[in-house]
């Protein structure tokens, strides 16, 4: 059962630990939430599952006990400890904890090896990016299962055309599918938060697509000028001339905005990209 308000202030009382707001420490405190996070990930016995702040351990119980092993990253010194002591030896062959930074350790240590594996995060608003970019990279999470404020989520699931859709939209849903999203009230936490957060389930593609770094970096820069014209944008970057006159299968043109334009024709851009590193061309070079 997950802590109540009353006994999580006893115990970070007793840790004489107060929740710190710049590492967005707001601790879960309904058991409904719990279980709704599990259903989303669709846990069973025997599976891998990376979790990103796992706080006062209310869900890595959860998950321990029906028999998962988890890898855990916690950047707080004192939680860190806390949880070597409570679950460290409980569940010595089940769980995994790395005391650092989620975006330096996206996958909390676990080894590329282990074979497939899901994520449970709990992204405090400032990474939510930043881990998000972090995490992309081969392999993949079959799922994902993220709390994360709601502006956040939004952008991650932005269709284009709107004002949310950016480059971490890109990103993300060149790998994945948005799975499922369940609110959960700023009540469900202590302390409150000032705003309400939302777990959202992403599903890994059957085809999932990782871009390469020219291609990040392209997308980042080209959304920092969102409001300009795309052909305006990258005029002069060698090689990419076919790919602005391949935008009109998309409905769009080299006078489109990046907003305006869908995953699958950055997709394009991608293999573009590929193809002129390969043929010893530099696609960054104007």
């Amino acid at each position: 059962m997950p802590l109540t308000p009353s006994k999580t202030r006893e115990l970070l009382a007793s840790l004489d630990h107060r929740p710190r707001k710049p590492l967005g420490q707001n601790f879960l405190i309904d058991g409904n939430i719990v279980r709704k996070s599990i259903q989303l990930a669709d846990l069973s016995t025997g599976e891998h599952v990376v979790e990103i702040g796992p706080g006062l351990g209310t869900l890595t119980t959860a998950m321990l006990e029906q028999g998962c092993h988890v890898h855990a990253v916690e950047l707080d010194a004192a939680l860190a400890a806390y949880l070597r002591e409570s679950l460290c030896s409980a569940f010595p062959s089940q769980f995994d904890l790395v005391e650092g930074d989620a975006v330096r350790h996206p996958r909390a240590g676990l080894a590329a090896d282990t074979g497939p594996y899901k994520i449970i995060a709990n992204l405090p608003y400032a990474i939510t990016s930043p881990w998000l970019e972090a995490v992309l990279q081969d392999p993949l999470a079959d799922t994902m299962v993220l709390m994360m404020q709601k502006e956040a989520a939004d952008r991650i699931t932005a269709k284009p055309g709107t004002k949310a859709f950016g480059a971490i939209s890109v990103l993300i849903g060149a790998a994945y599918d948005k799975a499922g999203v369940h609110r959960v009230s700023r009540s469900c936490f202590y302390p409150v938060p000032g705003v309400d957060s939302l777990l959202l389930c992403l599903r890994k593609k059957s085809n999932p697509v990782l871009l390469r770094r020219q291609t990040r970096d392209l997308i980042r820069e080209l959304f920092t000028k969102r409001r300009k014209q795309v052909g305006s944008l990258i005029a002069g970057i060698s090689g990419i001339e076919n790919w602005l006159a391949n935008l009109q299968t998309y409905n769009c043109s080299r006078s489109s905005r990046p907003e305006e334009i869908p995953v699958d024709a950055w997709l394009d851009l991608d293999r573009l990209m590929g193809n002129l590193c390969e043929s010893g061309e530099n696609p960054a070079a104007s």
